[in-house]
């Protein structure tokens, strides 16, 4: 057993909770504009468009991120197309974010009044017209809080990274628990950290959502 005083383990923590703040940050950036090129889609007035869409967004609402992680390492591979933990974590959670945030912002989309459609539509604006300057403005108010909100859910995902080797704030957790036999100290440290992050983004969307509401 390696002889850790709590300053150690701490600043190894820390040191590993720079890649899950940045892993959160590419999964969230990617995912939002891969998020935001299917909900154009899955709203187009494209039947065949709409359905693929609709597939692409059950197909990783309606199934584990952990399983997902799995074919992006294991599965890529056998086909000839080498991954790195790095690379599969990324990919991973960008699709996982971006399914999620597609299906958000629809239903913010959805929430635009029908009437809003009907007035740019007498005013002879095409489709693409009325999304850019009548509806994705209105929504994107409505979208705010929720988006925030599911940025925790980002954050708290790529927990799952660890099993295949990505080493962030639970794999460093792990392997500091393997060297100094602390489970209580090392583990309590993690979810301290996990919340150190997420509890800001929880407040954020709450504030975010009062100060909408009340705008409106």
């Amino acid at each position: 057993m390696l002889n850790f005083t709590f300053w150690d383990i701490l600043s190894n923590l820390l040191l590993a909770a720079r890649w899950t703040v940045l892993l959160s940050a590419i999964a969230f950036v990617c995912g939002g504009v891969a998020g935001l090129l299917v909900l154009l889609a899955r709203v187009a007035p494209l039947r065949p468009l709409q359905g693929a869409m609709k597939i692409y967004i059950e197909l990783f609402q309606g199934t584990p991120l952990l399983m997902q992680l799995f074919i992006v390492f294991f599965v890529l591979p056998l086909v000839g197309v080498e991954t790195s933990p790095w690379t599969a974590a990324a990919v991973s959670l960008t699709l996982f974010t971006s399914a999620y945030l597609a299906e958000i912002w629809r239903g913010c989309v959805d929430a635009v009044p029908k009437g809003q459609w009907e007035a740019s539509a007498s005013l002879a604006l095409s489709y693409g017209e009325q999304m850019r300057y009548v509806v994705l403005p209105q929504a994107l108010r409505i979208a705010v809080p929720p988006t925030v909100g599911f940025s925790v859910q980002v954050v708290k995902g790529t927990a799952v990274t660890s099993i295949i080797g990505f080493v962030e704030i639970t794999k460093a957790g792990t392997m500091i628990t393997n060297a100094t036999f602390q489970p209580f100290l090392v583990y309590g440290l993690v979810g301290l950290l996990y919340f150190a992050l997420c509890y800001p983004l929880s407040l954020s969307a709450k504030a975010l959502e009062r100060k909408l509401n009340v705008a409106r």
